[in-house]
């Protein structure tokens, strides 16, 4: 994952109960912060701690907008296979 906050990300999160959250943000670390501080969606603040799993930069806002929605309508075997597709494990 890249450190890089330029630009819109979408980005997915795993929550303590072991659910997913997606998300998008134009500085994605300080977003985390924010959630983990119970002060972000009211989805993570009952879920915390979360953990930064993916994130994919997009061209601009509007375009990581759709891809959020275009996720959050993902099954969650879906979203699995998308975070396996990249490499990336949450147990």
């Amino acid at each position: 994952m890249s450190e890089t906050n330029e630009g819109y990300f979408v980005y997915m999160l795993l929550c303590a109960d072991g659910t997913f959250y997606t998300g998008t943000s134009n500085d994605v670390y300080k977003r985390v912060k924010t959630h983990n501080r119970g002060k972000g969606a009211k989805y993570t603040k009952v879920r915390r701690p979360v953990r930064l799993l993916y994130q994919e930069r997009l061209h601009d806002k509007s375009e990581a907008l759709k891809r959020e929605a275009a996720i959050k309508k993902l099954g969650r075997k879906q979203k699995e296979q998308l975070l396996r597709n990249h490499g990336i494990s949450w147990d």
